[in-house]
């Protein structure tokens, strides 16, 4: 199962585009409200939560996905309960990926520690001892897959596919979708 967290203010591009992608190779993929059942994005788009954050099953966790958005990455650090989710995602050696400003989560948890990953720019300051590669689209180092903003989203997506269901299922959705980044 892939969790994707939404927290009031989320960039809805950064978790939906990858929700869709990822449904599409035919993954399991649950949008979990943090503070109930809707959640309203940064640009005023409320979503319906596919679970809330008390139903979210540990055990069937494959993937853990933070979308940026500065309201979202707000409403995941204040939130013990998303923050514990995060580290025992770590802890099992699930994929862990956020986008934007979301990785600068993982990185004050210590879990981006002297490996490579990308964040929104100007945010660099935010990635402790991250070795950040400015100006690529998305990063992946181990388990942990971080992409750039907004714009990343359809790479970021694909590389997530292609994390959980390997690159001929990568390449299927991409040709399916018509992207040619």
């Amino acid at each position: 199962m892939v969790y994707i967290l939404l927290g009031e203010g989320f960039e809805e591009s950064e978790a939906l585009v990858p929700a869709d992608l990822l449904r599409r190779a035919g993954a399991e993929v649950a949008l979990v409200g943090l503070d109930g059942g809707e959640v309203t994005g940064g640009h005023g788009i409320t979503v319906k939560a596919d679970v809330t954050l008390d139903q979210v099953d540990a055990e069937q966790m494959q993937m853990l996905v933070l979308p940026g958005g500065m309201g979202g990455v707000e409403a995941i650090q204040m939130n013990l309960f998303a923050m514990a989710l995060v580290q025992q995602a770590y802890d099992k050696g699930c994929w862990l990926c956020a986008i934007c400003a979301a990785p600068t989560i993982l990185a004050h948890m210590g879990l981006l520690d002297r490996r490579k990953a990308v964040c929104y720019p100007g945010l660099e300051d935010g990635m402790g001892s991250a070795v950040v590669k400015k100006g690529e689209r998305v990063v992946a180092d181990g388990r942990i897959i971080t992409g750039e903003a907004a714009g990343s989203a359809f790479a970021f997506g694909l590389k997530l596919v292609e994390a959980l269901k390997g690159p001929d299922a990568a390449g299927r959705v991409r040709k399916s979708v018509h992207y040619h980044g």
